[in-house]
């Protein structure tokens, strides 16, 4: 299936400090591609891997699994770890989820998270329906480019899949339940005003980690895309000072 132009993964080769970004839910590399670039131009190694289903269709999406997503992450996280001294990890969303869950299987060979807006609950109740919803209806309203700044757009669905999301859902059970394994240095930061994600799943994952080393930011002048919105340029120079002062 033909991939949607602006969706292609990213990939740079520079120094021995790798980092791996994973976009979100629905989303695609284009939502991350600037951060990547940033990166990129401070002479990092960087890769933006394409989740499986994610890109082309949902109807397509609704034919993959969280275990497709991880499995494309943890091979890029286990490339760059051959190939780096050290990994960091940034995640948006539901890309904050699969990067806390490569923390908790590799430990120290992750050398630090950054987080924007990661997704590990949902508060809104219609979500203990999805189970039997997924045999009814396929898809549901678009969670896609919830953004302040005019005139950016998010490269997503206009449907969430459902099937896709019961398997998120039902993965972020073990990865609430292992959080306190996660040990690594974190950089969270989160928007007040989203309407995605509640603020609760930020601060569900920083009350239950263990690191001894972590930071909260708070994007005021984003919604839930923050690395395409107004905030994007101190989540990216945020993001390299935490890689620096960790290097």
């Amino acid at each position: 299936m033909s991939v949607l132009p602006g969706a292609e993964p990213y990939s740079h080769d520079g120094s021995d400090t790798g980092v791996l970004l994973v976009h979100g839910f629905t989303g695609t590399p284009q939502s991350m591609r600037p951060w990547g670039e940033h990166l990129v131009e401070r002479g990092y190694t960087v890769r933006v891997p394409r989740l499986p289903g994610h890109g082309t269709t949902w109807q397509e999406m609704n034919r993959t699994r969280w275990d497709d997503w991880y499995a494309v992450v943890d091979a890029a996280f286990r490339e760059l770890h051959e190939r780096c001294a050290r990994v960091f990890v940034g995640g948006l969303s539901m890309g904050g989820a699969l990067a806390l869950a490569l923390a908790q299987e590799h430990g120290p060979r992750v050398s630090g998270l950054v987080l924007v807006n990661p997704a590990v609950k949902f508060e809104d109740w219609r979500v203990r329906l999805v189970p039997v919803l997924k045999y009814v209806m396929p898809s549901a309203a678009a969670i896609a480019s919830d953004i302040k700044k005019p005139g950016v757009v998010e490269l997503a669905y206009d449907r969430s899949p459902v099937h896709a999301a019961h398997s998120q859902f039902t993965a972020w059970k073990n990865v609430i339940r292992d959080l306190p394994e996660v040990t690594q240095p974190v950089l969270l930061l989160h928007s007040p005003e989203d309407h995605v994600v509640p603020a609760s799943s930020s601060e569900l994952v920083l009350a239950r980690i263990s690191s001894e080393d972590s930071t909260e930011i708070l994007l005021h002048d984003s919604y839930h895309v923050a690395t395409l919105d107004n905030d994007a340029p101190r989540i990216f120079e945020e993001s390299v000072q935490f890689i620096e002062r960790l290097s």
